[in-house]
């Protein structure tokens, strides 16, 4: 099953009313864009093609290549092993060329899923540079709160 991702809002002002400026919301629509395309269309291919320039693909996961190569076969990889793989956005924050993606993934229907925070460098409307922090939800907590 997969989950569309959110889209910023529409007269895009930022969380405390002022107005965004052209250069952050391109890089939030950017990486936006190329997630939906990546992970909830689940076509890492396309999302390459589309979102990797001549800059080249700088991957910071240490599990995971540099290059437009790699993340496909990384990404590719996880979608023929868990074909039910879903993410949901919970929210996107912006500073200057980075933006930060925190969402859910579950890998299938059992799977309690982790809380993922994305990073992503845009430059002239490109993906340049990803790094990622990834945590298991837990099944039982100390708190009542949720990881979002």
């Amino acid at each position: 099953m997969r989950t569309s991702s959110p889209r910023g809002p529409q007269d895009h002002h930022d969380t405390h009313g002022a107005p965004m400026t052209d250069t952050l919301t391109d890089t939030k629509q950017t990486a936006l864009d190329f997630y939906d395309l990546a992970f909830v269309q689940q076509n890492p291919t396309a999302a390459a093609e589309k979102f990797f320039g001549d800059e080249g693909y700088i991957q910071h996961n240490p599990q995971a290549p540099d290059g437009a190569e790699g993340f496909v076969a990384a990404i590719s990889g996880l979608f023929g092993a868990f074909p039910d793989f879903k993410a949901e956005i919970k929210r996107v924050i912006v500073q200057d060329d980075l933006a930060v993606i925190h969402h859910r993934t579950q890998l299938n229907a059992e799977d309690n899923g982790s809380a993922v925070v994305d990073i992503f460098r845009v430059s002239n409307g490109k993906i340049v540079e990803h790094w990622d922090v990834v945590q298991p939800i837990p099944t039982e907590a100390q708190n009542d709160n949720t990881m979002f």
